[in-house]
């Protein structure tokens, strides 16, 4: 099964941008007006990462979503390999979960359950048993389903960093693979087995987990949470731009072939925005063509390829002369190429939180 289809015709209507405060990050939202998240600044977000504030309004980000998407925000296909099944699970107004199945033994673990509602649903359409959960960051929108799913399934573990406050981390496992992990750790659900990447930047705790797919004869998974999107990246909420290209650095080393299960679909909006970038790229022209008709027929854009990223994701073409002439940066004599690139993964950055999508 592929995640590529014919590609229709660019809307011929141009962005437009607006430029917003220093320190304030646009949120896209579907419904011009009806973003509940409005722009996010330092106070805003101390308030909804370390306080109950935070999971009221997770809550009420839950009840709007049921009410607007009933049937979730997007179609999604399941992914399948001999022995494994990948099914997206579109929740809230643009977050995907993911439960991951070992078809032999019908165990499942599930990546990110933002709405327990929804993935609740999908294991007992499956008709699985959920074995772990996990949790990329603290963030609700990401692990607000942990607590409901646990009552649940009592066998059920979640894992995470633990220097992130991911609730309902499991506590007094017994052997040190179990949760919380730590970097390279690696995790057995059945046959299936993942790997914890530290990847610090939005978070100081983000994780991303890597599904091995060499007993099944496919390419490795990345879920990726908020740390990569297709075409874009997560905002460093606790992190420098050096610790964030670091974090992105390790994701690329998986390998082209590594296949990009995104926390988000926020393709259209990242991929006009790296369009305005670089005018001249073939890949990203025909990758917004594209997911242009992809998101008018409300479908999936998930899942992308390491590969494709490198060839139109500006978050992860620091190192390309095209990208900083466009930007308008040169590296000093005698300057670090890498403390370059964070420089102009900087200004990426900086661009987009000045953008919106009109």
């Amino acid at each position: 099964q592929s995640c590529h289809r014919p590609a229709g015709q660019r809307d011929s209507q141009k962005p437009g941008s607006r430029g917003l405060p220093e320190g304030v990050e646009y949120i896209p939202t579907r419904k011009k007006g009806k973003n509940p998240m409005k722009p996010v600044g330092v106070a805003w977000y101390s308030l909804y990462a370390r306080t109950r504030l935070g999971y009221l309004f997770y809550q009420r980000q839950v009840k709007k979503a049921r009410e607007r998407y009933p049937q979730g925000h997007s179609v999604s296909q399941p992914y399948c390999f001999p022995g494994v099944k990948i099914l997206p699970i579109p929740v809230l107004s643009n977050n995907y979960s993911y439960l991951v199945i070992d078809t032999g033994s019908s165990q499942a673990a599930v990546i990110d359950p933002s709405d327990p509602l929804a993935v609740q649903a999908a294991i007992e359409e499956e008709g699985v048993m959920l074995e772990a959960i996990f949790c990329t960051h603290k963030h609700w929108d990401h692990s607000g389903g942990n607590e409901a799913l646990c009552q649940k399934h009592n066998s059920c573990r979640v894992y995470g960093s633990a220097l992130d406050a991911i609730p309902q981390l499991t506590k007094g496992a017994p052997c040190s693979r179990y949760s919380p992990l730590a970097d390279r750790e690696k995790v057995s659900v059945g046959s299936l087995t993942f790997e914890a990447l530290a990847t610090p930047g939005h978070t100081v705790g983000h994780m991303v987990y890597v599904l091995d797919g060499g007993p099944f004869g496919s390419p490795p998974s990345l879920f990726s949470g908020d740390l990569l999107f297709l075409a874009g990246c997560g905002r460093p909420f606790e992190g420098s731009p050096e610790t964030m290209l670091a974090s992105l650095d390790v994701a690329v080393a998986l390998g082209e072939d590594t296949l990009l299960w995104p926390g988000h679909e926020y393709a259209l909006e990242c991929l006009t925005f790296a369009s305005l970038l670089e005018m001249d790229n073939a890949a990203l022209e025909q990758k917004l063509q594209w997911a242009v008709q992809q998101r008018q027929e409300k479908r999936s854009t998930c899942p992308s390829t390491l590969g494709e990223e490198q060839s139109y994701n500006p978050f992860l073409r620091t190192h390309r002369p095209e990208l900083q002439e466009a930007l308008g940066l040169w590296q000093g004599r005698g300057e670090d190429p890498d403390t370059f690139r964070a420089r102009v993964l900087k200004e990426v950055r900086r661009r987009k939180d000045l953008y919106q999508a009109s």
